[in-house]
């Protein structure tokens, strides 16, 4: 088997790619992969077992839950609970921190997730995913005491995520680049098949919900309408729009072939802090970004600087391409 074809445990495995990454991590990492294939098969087969419907609940969002986000969050709990070493687990779908531990210890692990983003697309037959974060505890910490799950986004030592597509991916960063694996089916492996993922520093795409145009702040109207412009506008060229409404997508295209995607502040957000939460969402999408040569801003600060003040904290979004990332900084700044 050629080194592009390697499986997730030899990548792990490497010293070369991966140093210093301990045995939990590596078992903690597998199960986390073991419950993305398990929810890649649910998906694939939920119009048989009739569970891609409302569940007839709501998250602690306040956003309706369909049956498979309510599934697929178990599955998550399941098996990353398989780790030893795991303290507590941080999910978009439930308002209380997982503790598994009454007496966490150093180097124990936090893990954070959305079980299955983008659902809404899923009786469309649109991709949608998982997103994942891992964080090392670097000394005790209170069980019970949910503010002890507030750690910023540079603290993460691997973040990844999962989609649904076509094929069933599996982006992974553990702080020394991104890897792509790909399920091969029939031997329930993930194997390596875009080593070391890099997105272009340029771009003509961007992805943003147009339909907030009224809502926006002046930044984002003015880089949008410019884009529009094409040729003729101040950016000299033409752009592409796209629009997924499923984020681990949004960020697979950004990652295979470069883009910008927004999900800004706005007037209909702000006073939640914006749209996309920031522990299981923006955090692990802002590391595997970066780790790719990208970057990832709220547009006026780096979002894996963020100090949180609540684990379903919500923040304004805009990564991708670099230098889209900072036209879009600059414009901000200008604005204030």
């Amino acid at each position: 088997m050629s080194e592009a074809h390697q499986t997730l445990r030899e990548v792990l495995l490497d010293p070369e790619k991966n140093p210093g990454l301990d045995r939990d991590l590596i078992f903690l990492l597998e199960d986390i992969a073991t419950a993305c294939r398990i929810i890649s098969h649910l998906v694939r087969n939920g119009p048989f077992a009739g569970n891609l419907g409302e569940a007839g609940s709501v998250n602690v969002q306040g956003e309706s839950q369909k049956e498979l986000d309510v599934i697929a969050n178990d599955v998550f709990v399941k098996h990353c609970s398989n780790c030893s070493a795991v303290a507590a687990l941080v999910s978009e779908e439930v308002d209380e921190v997982y503790w598994l531990k009454d007496d966490p210890d150093s180097g124990d692990y936090l893990v954070y997730f959305d079980p299955l983003d983008g659902s809404s697309n899923l009786e469309l037959n649109m991709s949608v995913g998982s997103i994942f974060s891992i964080t090392r505890l670097n000394g005790p910490i209170d069980a019970g005491d949910d503010r002890s799950v507030l750690r910023p986004g540079a603290e993460q030592v691997c973040a990844g995520n999962s989609v649904y597509g076509p094929s069933t991916s599996l982006v992974l960063t553990a702080g020394h680049g991104v890897d792509g694996f790909t399920h091969q089916r029939g031997t329930g492996e993930f194997r390596l098949t875009s080593p070391s993922m890099k997105i272009p520093v340029e771009t003509a795409e961007f992805a943003i919900n147009a339909s907030r145009y009224k809502l926006w702040d002046a930044p984002i109207r003015r880089y949008f309408d410019e884009c529009l412009q094409g040729v003729d506008g101040p950016r000299g060229k033409s752009f592409n729009t796209r629009w997924i409404a499923s984020m681990v997508a949004e960020v697979h295209r950004i990652l295979t072939r470069g883009g910008v995607f927004m999900y800004p502040g706005d007037a209909g957000n702000r006073a939640d802090g914006g749209k996309l939460r920031l522990m299981y969402e923006a955090n692990p999408m802002a590391l595997v970004v970066e780790q790719a040569g990208g970057r990832a801003s709220t547009g006026t600060e780096r979002i894996l600087e963020i100090q949180p003040t609540s684990h379903h904290q919500r923040v304004p979004v805009i990564l991708g391409s670099k230098s889209e990332v900072e036209i879009l900084g600059r414009y901000h700044c200008e604005a204030d």
